[in-house]
Order: C-alpha cells, then structure tokens, then sequence
C-alpha cells in the first residue's frame, strides 16, 4: 500500500506551495486565460497527475486508478442529476408550463417593487437555482425585474445577490453530494451542516434586496416583507436539509417562501406602493396586468405540478427510509495510507444504479406523461438540454479526477499541514477560500471537489469541528457566484451586458464582499459558540 509524503521536499512552506501548484495553474487558466473550463480543468488535471508522480512519489497506475475513479464519480454522482434536473426544466419551458407558472407570479407580485423584487428574484430565483443553478435564475430574472422598471445593472446585481444562499443546494444538491464524495462524510450530515449555516446566511439577503430597489424608505415601510421572505424560505429549506438530504431544499424552500408571501399579502400590504429608487407610483403606472386572473391561476397549476411531482418522487425515493440509493453492486477502489492520521485511506466509485440522478430521470418520465411534449418538443429538449450543459457534463469527470488524484496522492494534506499553521484564525480564511475558487471556477460543485479534503484536514489538525471547515467552504462558494465570470456570462445573456460580463462583476463586487464578511461572522458563531450544530 502507498504511504503518503507529508512533507517531500522537507520544508512546510516548500510542500504547501507545490501542493497549490495545480490549483493555481487551474484558476490561472480560467482567469487569465480566459480558457473554457473544461480545458483549464484538463490542463491542471495533467499538472496535478505529474506533481502526484514525481514530487509526491505517488505509484503512476494507483494514481491514474485515482483519477478514473474520480471521473466516475463526477459522471455518477453530479452529471447524472444535473443532466435530468436540466431536462425537466427545458421539457416545462417547451410544453409551456414554466411560462404559465413565471407569468402567475408575476401576477402576484402588485405594483410594489419590493414585492415584485422578493416573489421573483429571491423566491422564484431559489426555485430555478435548485432545479437548474449555472447562472440561469440570473438569465431569467434580470428581464422580468427590468420590465418591471429596475434599471439594467441593478436588475442584475438585484437578481445575483438574491442568488446567493441557495447555491449550496443548486443542481438538486450537486455541490453538497460532489463534496461528500470527495470529503467521505456522510452526505446528510453535511447537508444539516451547511443548512444550518445558509439558514442563518438566508436572514440577510431579503432585507439588502428591499434596500437596493427601494432604499431606507422601503425599509421602514416594507420590513414584513423581508421577514416573511426570508423564514419562509428557511421554512423549508431547513427541516429539509436536516432530514431530507441536499436534493429539495431550494425547492422546498422556494415553495413555502412562495405561500408565506401570498399569505402575507392576502393580509397585509406595504401602506405606500413604491417604484423603483423609493419613489411613490400610482395605480396607472403598474406594469403588472391582473386581468384573467382565474385562468392565470388555471395555468400556473400545469407550471406547478411538475415541481411537486418532483418533490414527491425524490423524497421517497432517496430519503433515509429507502434503500434505493444505498445499493451498490460495486465499488472499485485503490487505498494509501495517511500521511497525517496514518490509517488507511481510499478513493472509490461507488455505483449505486438507483441514486438521485435515477430519481430524477424518472420524475421526469412521471412529468413528460402529464405535460405531453410531442416528439419535435423532445428533440427540442435534449438538443438545448445537450448545448447548453455539454461543457459542465465534461467539466464533472474531470474536476473529480483531478480532485482525487489530488487528495490520494497526499498533496491536499500537505497543503493542509501548511494552512493549519494559521491557527484558529483558519476560521476566517476557510469561507474566503471557498469564495476565491467559485469566483474564479464559477462552480461550487468544482469549488468542493478542489478544497473540500482540504478543509477537512485543516479542520482535523486543529481540532475544529468536522463538518464546519467543509460546511464554511460551499457556503464560501455560493457566496462568491456573483462575481464569478462564468456564472455572470451565462446570467447576462437575456440583457444588454452581453460579453460585458466584467461590468457586472464590478457592480456586484462591494456586497458580495459584505455578504462574504457577514459569512465570516457566522463561522466564527458556529466555531466558537456553537460548535455543537457541526460535529458528526
């Protein structure tokens, strides 16, 4: 069995700098030059290969065993829910059904654009970042919020920041479940470990929302709504993440957060519309329609019924009562030996014919016979489908690859052993690494896969809580999407700022930051306060 090397070239500092050779030639890649993920991910899975040979002295073949299992389990574990989770949206965009359900809401939403701004960017935006994620809740939010008044750049910014706390859980939970598979613990836990923390990060946003469309004057007059927007949406999110798992909780979250406004709205209105800026508007000047409201509501059931069909499905096919997801007919795997806890360690490819991914497929086919696409709308489908995710279905196997090449080959602990050289101040530097990788990845699933063994290791030589360090880097990560270019290339692309992403990127910078800083305190809470909530 191969024992890994600590420190190779007998210097802590020397062996951390190697060990981030391949992480910074991967984020070089994608942010100097510019290459598409997919490629940068190649260029530093090759770059990672050649340092695990020859400076950590890792056997060619076990390394090279690593790396296809690694790419397994990105195909497996994250390419087979994202590519389902993805059909079913296009299936509901071509039938209809996503549009009936969008225009619904946007019935709903009253002249106020504080309504309009929670209903649709932070509310409806968690419902496609938890089916879809990769930008689009910024694609398709950003038109409605400008057509409803919000200036170009603000809509954006508007609809990236509301992005923010459900990005851990994007991708029906792609993020969470690539981090279990790199990091080895339990999926649940991790997913009550980072609910817990969005939960407390889901407070802030509504309120800086209603701040940036209508200003103080919003504020004062409008708070219900950011209360009720944000505990509607932990609402869900929460118990779902605790006992559900990582695959519901933005769509969930966004369910509830969707009936807790209407409710709240039944009962209550802000005393005084506002416009966009604060300012006060009349009746005449909505751009919002409530005629045929009878018939919208009729429609918005045909948009609203897949997603419970979803829901329904994929409770009770993987929550903790089914066996389903824990079959496993085989899992190949190649074993060294620590070279900080020296115990045998392994990387694996778990293949679980019946996990999440199956799940989804087949509340896809339970979705397809409601809605009836005809076979022109299927090949629509699977076309735009294939287009638009051929890139991040190639990027999975290979981040993963690279990912355990990296962690088997002992680089991750000895870049660990360096960063645990920081002390207790690492609490602050784990949520701001999580951040730099996804901003310049544009991927939490890719921000995981990278840091995720890391952090844990870090965390176990300072005795931190297990799931914390882990925890703190994918909410890091969701934190750092609104600066991320390959998210906002994709999130612009309904708006004038085509190709124009670095103006956006700027524009968002400042609250991103703040956000970042709030992130920050929240992880010192958990650490110094309440340890407890993250420990296996």
């Amino acid at each position: 069995m191969f024992t890994q090397i600590l420190d190779p070239v007998h210097s802590v500092l020397g062996s951390t700098l190697l060990a981030l050779v391949p992480v910074a030639v991967l984020l070089v890649a994608l942010a100097l030059f510019r290459l598409s993920a997919w490629q940068a991910v190649i260029v530093g899975g090759v770059v990672t290969v050649i340092e695990a040979i020859f400076v950590w002295h890792a056997p060619a073949g076990q390394v090279l065993t690593a790396y296809g299992l690694g790419a397994g389990t990105g195909f497996w574990s994250i390419d087979w829910i994202v590519f389902w989770g993805v059909v079913i949206y296009h299936t509901m965009v071509v039938t209809g059904a996503f549009d009936a359900f969008k225009n619904w809401l946007v019935n709903q939403a009253t002249a106020d654009i504080r309504v309009q701004t929670i209903l649709i960017a932070w509310a409806f935006g968690a419902l496609l970042e938890g089916l879809v994620g990769f930008g689009y809740p910024w694609a398709v939010v950003a038109p409605v919020l400008i057509a409803f008044g919000i200036a170009d750049l603000a809509a954006i910014r508007v609809a990236a920041l509301a992005n923010n706390a459900p990005v851990s859980y994007g991708a029906l939970g792609a993020p969470i479940i690539g981090l279990a598979a790199v990091t080895g613990l339990p999926l649940l836990a991790l997913s009550a470990s980072i609910g817990k923390i969005v939960a407390v990060l889901a407070l802030a946003p509504p309120w800086i929302l209603i701040y940036l469309v209508s200003g103080r004057r919003g504020l004062r007059t409008g708070w219900p709504l950011a209360i009720v927007g944000s505990l509607g949406y932990i609402l869900g999110q929460y118990p779902t993440s605790q006992w559900l798992g990582p695959y519901l909780p933005d769509i969930i979250g966004s369910l509830v957060c969707f009936g807790a406004l209407l409710l709240l709205l039944r009962f209550w209105r802000p005393s005084v519309t506002l416009g966009y800026g604060g300012r006060e508007i009349t009746p005449a000047e909505s751009v919002v329609d409530g005629s045929n409201s009878n018939r919208s509501t009729r429609a918005a059931w045909r948009g609203l019924l897949p997603f419970l069909i979803l829901v329904v499905v994929v409770v009770a096919w993987t929550g903790p009562w089914s066996p389903l997801p824990k079959y496993t007919p085989f899992a190949p795997a190649v074993k060294a030996l620590s070279s900080l806890s020296h115990a045998a360690v392994s990387t694996s490819w778990k293949f679980a014919p019946f996990v999440a991914g199956t799940a989804i497929l087949v509340s896809w086919l339970l979705i397809a016979a409601y809605l009836r696409p005809n076979g022109e709308q299927l090949r629509t489908v699977f076309g735009n489908t294939v287009r638009q995710m051929w890139g991040a279905l190639l990027v999975g196997p290979l981040i993963f690859g690279l990912a355990e090449s990296f962690n088997f080959s002992g680089m991750a602990n000895s870049m660990a052993n360096g960063f645990a050289k920081v002390g207790t101040g690492y609490v602050i530097l784990a949520p701001i690494l999580g951040w730099i990788a996804v901003a310049l990845s544009g991927s939490n699933t890719s921000a995981n896969a990278v840091f995720g063994q890391f952090q844990l290791a870090v965390g176990r030589l300072l005795g931190a809580p297990v799931l914390l360090f882990p925890s703190l880097n994918s909410v890091g990560s969701e934190v750092g999407k609104p600066v991320a270019p390959q998210t906002a290339s994709v999130g612009v692309a309904t708006t004038r700022f085509v190709r124009n992403e670095g103006q956006v990127i700027r524009y968002n910078m400042g609250w991103t930051l703040i956000i970042l800083l709030y992130l920050i305190g929240v992880g010192v809470l958990f650490y110094f306060v309440l340890p407890a909530a993250v420990r296996l």
